[in-house]
């Protein structure tokens, strides 16, 4: 699955869910299984999301890192503009 423009290993999207289940970001959570189990591509992520997983990406698992470098450069830049 492509998250943010990032081709994310199906193991790595669900480690990812249960990581947001574990901070409390259940909807979060829920919304990113639903799209596993309906196999989807390319998900696109709401700002919240997109807050939500870097959130949970602080002690990334291998294979999660260019995930995170790209979700913190864009949330760099929506800080930068006052886009929040």
């Amino acid at each position: 699955m492509f998250l943010a423009g990032v081709p994310v290993e199906d193991k790595l999207v669900l480690t990812i869910a249960a990581n947001l289940r574990n901070a409390g970001h259940d909807i979060t959570a829920e919304w990113l299984e639903g799209a596993y189990d309906k196999e989807v591509k390319v998900l696109a992520l709401q700002l919240f999301h997109r807050d939500e997983i870097l959130e949970v990406l602080v002690d990334c698992p291998e294979g999660l890192c260019e995930l995170r470098a790209v979700l913190l450069k864009q949330q760099e830049w929506r800080v930068r503009e006052g886009i929040s």
